[in-house]
């Protein structure tokens, strides 16, 4: 008989978190997501152009677009060493 109202009473507790109290109000929701319409470019302004120069390639990027140029003309593998020295260092 006492089991059962020791298990009865244990059914009613509710379980609180470590740091927390019974007393603590709840969290409040978290904000909304902020949502923002997109930018619509409009027809009579003007373009804006971008004057930076292009990056250069590098070295080894060069190197690398030589040889394939000139595997792709049949060129064997001391012609193509020579040919990319020259190609790259134009």
């Amino acid at each position: 008989m006492i089991a059962a109202l020791v298990a009865a009473n244990a059914a009613f507790a509710q379980i609180i978190p470590s740091g927390g109290s019974e007393f603590n109000p709840p969290l409040p929701p978290p904000p909304p997501p902020k949502i923002e319409a997109p930018v619509i470019p409009q027809m009579d302004a003007p373009m804006t152009q971008n004057y930076a120069p292009a990056p250069q390639e590098s070295f080894s990027d060069r190197i690398t677009t030589c040889l394939d140029e000139a595997a792709a003309n049949g060129l064997g593998p001391s012609a193509r060493a020579a040919y990319s020295r020259a190609c790259a260092n134009q």
